[in-house]
């Protein structure tokens, strides 16, 4: 379509083909950020692979005796040219790595391909006549080792590297009558490289509560750990793919219904995370546009009825609204017969359909006055002549919204509006409180169930999917779960990365004014 055949067509038109071209382009978007991101992204990698090992190669040749020899000793260099603190820093790490490996590197290493031999072994003491049990591998324990131990050997490597490049350094400063002394070492890091000293400590827990937890996840999602291989009494094993094969109905038999309900949760999970997202959006802005509107008298009374249900922990909330929407002894069913408006109660949570738009409803009701407290100081912050002048020129007040407000708005907005959505994607409490994920599936494609799908209920997402399997069904499996978080990771992954890249607040940041 030519500009001007778009710029004719009337102006619901406009937005119906701006909406369908919006979504048309995510998948370009997608193979787009796949073909060119990753390919320069690993292209970056091989460069930087080829240089690192040219410049530890250029070290070795061109270094002198006390170089060389911090290939085989860590901090030598630095030891022997009198920078003592680094030095001693470098050499305390390589020691502490060795009693490391010595004591729980080496082991985790060579038992990670089977985790393990022998689980527990049971003997009867002849003396007291007791059976005493050993517990010898623990496959759980030995995966966790695995991974620190790869971050051990990563750390290593860098460290490795950068005290040979540093002590080339000084060996080329000692050249031209220089050198580095202790007392230079702390003024570098309590003045120019006092910013690496403070992100020491966050990348410290990033490493020990987000990264290795990552890492453990990914990797059980290709292991059969479940409750019936439960640590320390029984080892568990690799089974490849399997996991991923299961969840997309590649297993034979009655997979396929194993995969459609699995379908069912993952669209379920983007429509709600659409409708919660948007919903709660442009309502927070409308409220927050009428109670800012000129002439509305008691605006401070309106911003305060609305924060009352900020003011109440969501969650007592949504477990009285769980109790007030019952099927059966639910007070709203109960009013309502009263009122002679219904003679059978309305399962507002016992109905798939009934139940994903009162949850949606439910969510409106908690999360609009969130976003028109935070519209309310956006709208402050318009310049009033842009109305002036919209109004002077005729433009009708939903033309002004649509032309001043809304890209005012979503400038401002764009990312809280994707963090949003990335959140509703993992929002536990709203689903879990209220439904429980109720009410559950028992057909898949209008046949019975013969599979074992742990509980999944047509209101779930795919996180609380995964707690029920990992935490509250009687046969957990973490492995399943744990495939279930490597979607949901690159779901999330996916949706931030190329959608917050291309959001106007990005893109255009230099405009904003």
């Amino acid at each position: 379509m030519t500009t001007i055949e778009y710029l004719s067509l009337p102006t619901y038109k406009r937005y119906l083909y701006s909406l369908v071209n919006f979504f048309r382009s995510i998948p370009l978007a997608i193979f787009g950020f796949f073909k060119v991101k990753l390919v320069n992204f690993f292209k970056k990698i091989g460069k930087g692979i080829a240089g690192y090992f040219t410049n530890l190669f250029d070290c070795f040749v061109n270094g002198d005796i006390k170089t060389k020899l911090s290939f085989a000793i860590m901090g030598f260099g630095h030891l022997s040219r009198k920078s003592f603190i680094k030095g001693a820093l470098y050499l305390l790490y390589e020691i502490a790595f060795i009693i490391f490996m010595v004591m729980i590197g080496a082991n985790a290493l060579t038992k990670i391909s089977t985790f393990g031999y022998i689980a527990q072994t049971s003997y009867m003491d002849l003396e007291t006549g007791v059976e005493i049990t050993h517990f010898s591998d623990d496959s759980l324990l030995i995966l966790l080792n695995f991974v620190i131990t790869l971050i051990f050997i990563g750390i290593l490597i860098l460290l490795w590297s950068s005290q040979i490049n540093e002590s080339y350094e000084l060996q080329n400063l000692n050249r031209i009558g220089k050198e580095l002394t202790d007392k230079d070492t702390i003024n570098s890091l309590t003045g120019k490289n006092f910013h690496k000293v403070l992100l020491a400590f966050p990348t410290l827990g990033l490493i020990l509560f987000t990264f290795i937890p990552l890492i453990v996840m990914i990797l059980v999602g290709f292991t059969n750990f479940s409750s019936s291989y439960q640590n320390p009494k029984e080892l568990f094993d690799w089974v490849g793919v399997y996991n991923f094969q299961k969840l997309f109905g590649l297993t034979g038999g009655s997979g396929y219904q194993f995969a459609s309900i699995f379908g069912q949760i993952v669209l379920w999970t983007l429509v709600w995370a659409i409708f919660a997202t948007f919903t709660n959006y442009f309502m927070g802005m409308i409220v927050a546009m009428i109670i800012n509107k000129k002439g509305i008298r008691f605006k401070k009374l309106w911003r305060t009825v609305l924060i009352t249900t900020i003011a109440v922990p969501q969650f007592i909330s949504l477990l009285f609204l769980s109790k007030f929407l019952g099927s059966d002894l639910g007070g709203l069913n109960a009013i309502l017969r009263q009122l002679g408006l219904i003679s059978e109660n309305i399962k507002f949570l016992d109905d798939g359909m009934i139940a994903k738009v009162t949850i949606i409803v439910v969510n409106m009701w908690i999360g609009i006055p969130y976003t028109m407290l935070m519209c309310s100081g956006i709208l402050m912050n318009i310049p009033q002549d842009l109305y002036e002048s919209a109004k002077i020129d005729g433009a009708s007040p939903f033309r002004m919204y649509t032309r001043i407000t809304l890209p005012y708005m979503l400038f401002v907005t764009g990312p809280y509006l994707i963090s949003s959505f990335v959140g509703n994607i993992n929002n536990f409490n709203v689903i879990y409180l209220l439904s429980g994920g109720n009410p559950v599936f028992t057909t898949a494609g209008g046949v019975p169930l013969t599979v074992d799908v742990y509980g999944a209920g047509q209101t779930d997402l795919l996180i609380t999917w995964l707690y029920k399997i990992a935490m509250t069904q009687v046969n957990k499996d973490y492995g399943v779960a744990s495939v279930i978080g490597i979607i949901v990771f690159l779901i999330v992954a996916s949706i931030s990365l190329i959608f917050y890249g291309r959001s106007s607040a990005v893109k255009n940041e230099g405009d904003f004014q």
